[in-house]
Parts: C-alpha cells; structure tokens; sequence
C-alpha cells in the first residue's frame, strides 16, 4: 500500500468582474475496498454564499457552490490524503468470455443491472462505426474478458500518439480514432466506445496518477496532472478492471481514484457558469501527487 498528500489548485481570473458564479466539483477521492481517504478539504475563494457537498448518481463526492459577491479571479483548492493497494482481481471472472460482459445480454447475472447504463451510450463515447470496428480486433469469439481488455488497451496504446495539440475539449470519438492521437481522455472515451458498441459494460475514471521524476531530477510541486483511464465490468461480480490506454497498464497502487461516471461530462473536476460582462478569462490548473512516508 502507498500512502499520498493530493494537491489540486484550479484558479480562474477574468478580464471584468463576475457577479455571479454557480459551479460544481468533483475533487475528492472515493472511499474504496483498495483505497482508503484519511482526510480532505476543499476550499473556495471568494467564500460561497452557498456551498453544499453531496454524493452524486454514481456514489462520487460532488460539491455544489454559488458564489454571489462581485470577484474578478476564482480559485478552488483541494488537498487529501489517501492510501492506495493495488486492486486485487477474481481469476475466473477474468478469464469469463467477453461476451458475459454484455448485461443487456445476461440480465440473469449478479450485478448486471448495476452495469446496464454503462454498457449505453453516452455523450462524449459515441458509437461510431469506427470505434465498432476497432473494437472487434480485441473481441473475438469467446476471448476472456480480462484478456480482450488489456489487447484494447494496449493497441490504443501502441496505435495513438499522445499529443495534446491534437484534440480539443470538444474533440469527439471519431475524431480522435482519425487521428490516431490525442490526451488520456479521448484514450478512454475511444476504448468506452469500443467496448460499448459490442455491449460491454465499462466506465470513465477520473483521478490522479503518481509519477516519479526523471533519474537525477527532483520533484517539481505542482507539475502533476489529473488522469482519466476506464473499468471494465467483470461479468457476475461487483469488480471492475481498470486498464490506462495511456500508459498500457493495469491500475495499480500509484492510481488515486476520484470519481467514475458514463464518460467525463459526469465527472468533470470543476464545472460551472458564471455571469459576467468580460470578455477574457484565464484558467490554470496545478495538481501535486506526492508520496508521504
């Protein structure tokens, strides 16, 4: 197990004042079986004249806040900490033919009711025809499910460049699938669709993931970043794989997870609207994940 200190500091300045500003967070980490929360804070500056934590449809810690006096930079700041293992997977649901990961097709299984809205599509995971027949390469007839996953994962993997120019917040599954680049959420969104165009039920995760710095380099506080990767349901049990197309991995212990949902427009760290007259705005975003002990 690997204790961690989560810093996540998203700060917003505009061009003129904002008389009103109404958001949502989502920044602090799930209670798990593999994963632990032993404190955490959110703070918000200006103060909200209303802010009301809460546990959204999908079980994640979610924050409402309205800010109401008159301010021209925003700034929410999260800091937990959080023990994390490596989550420990059942043999013979890894090795159950991908086609048992289908709830839509064997509502009889335990859990496939829970797992049914995930195999749907979804805003930003459309089921393109692309995405259809990318898919199919990792599921052939009666392939274990553990072992079609990790093939998806690791042909985007090997397939996609990591490119941050290429993609915009915008950027649609089909997009991404042509230009075979693009960050780790249109990864987990290109393998939701994948999956779910064949009726697998899988889910988009949002976290942080622990990195270390270059040999003979130090830890440069802030440089982190938040981290998307997907779970696929392990028919007739409550365990999801989570496979990182990103970095061709299973998660393991240095994956602090946030919050999962249909795709990122459930699970978005800050979101909002505000009312204002200006005309610019500027947003930075830092993140620090750093073991403790």
């Amino acid at each position: 197990m690997k204790r961690y200190r989560v810093w996540h500091r998203t700060a917003y300045t505009y061009s003129d004042a904002v008389h009103d500003s109404v958001g949502q967070f989502h920044l602090t980490p799930r209670d798990l079986p593999w994963q632990q929360v032993t404190a955490s804070e959110v703070t918000v500056a200006p103060s909200p004249g209303d802010i009301s934590p809460d546990v959204d449809y999908f079980g994640n810690s979610s924050t409402y806040f309205h800010v109401t006096d008159p301010h021209e930079a925003l700034t929410i700041e999260s800091t937990s900490e959080v023990t994390v293992a490596t989550p420990d997977y059942d043999a013979a649901a890894l090795a159950a033919p991908w086609e048992l990961a289908r709830p839509l097709h064997h509502p009889e299984l335990p859990g496939a009711w829970q797992a049914t809205e995930y195999a749907l599509e979804s805003d930003r995971a459309r089921h393109v025809a692309a995405a259809t027949a990318y898919g199919a390469v990792s599921l052939t007839p009666g392939r274990r499910i553990g072992e079609a996953a990790t093939d998806l994962m690791r042909r985007i993997f090997r397939d996609f460049d990591y490119d941050k120019t290429a993609t915009t917040v915008t950027s649609t599954v089909a997009d991404a699938l042509e230009a075979r680049a693009g960050v780790c959420q249109d990864f987990a969104h290109v393998a939701l669709a994948c999956l779910r165009a064949h009726g697998v039920a899988a889910r988009y995760v949002s976290g942080y993931l622990a990195t270390q710095p270059p040999p003979g380099k130090e830890r440069v506080f802030g440089a982190d970043a938040s981290h998307a990767w997907l779970a696929v349901w392990l028919p007739g049990t409550d365990q999801w794989l989570a496979i990182d197309p990103t970095n061709d991995q299973w998660a393991d212990d240095r994956y602090v997870t946030v919050a999962w949902g249909r795709d990122y427009g459930d699970v978005s760290p800050v979101k909002g609207i505000i009312f204002t007259e200006a005309k610019t705005s500027t947003l930075r975003v830092q993140v620090d994940v750093a073991p403790v002990g």
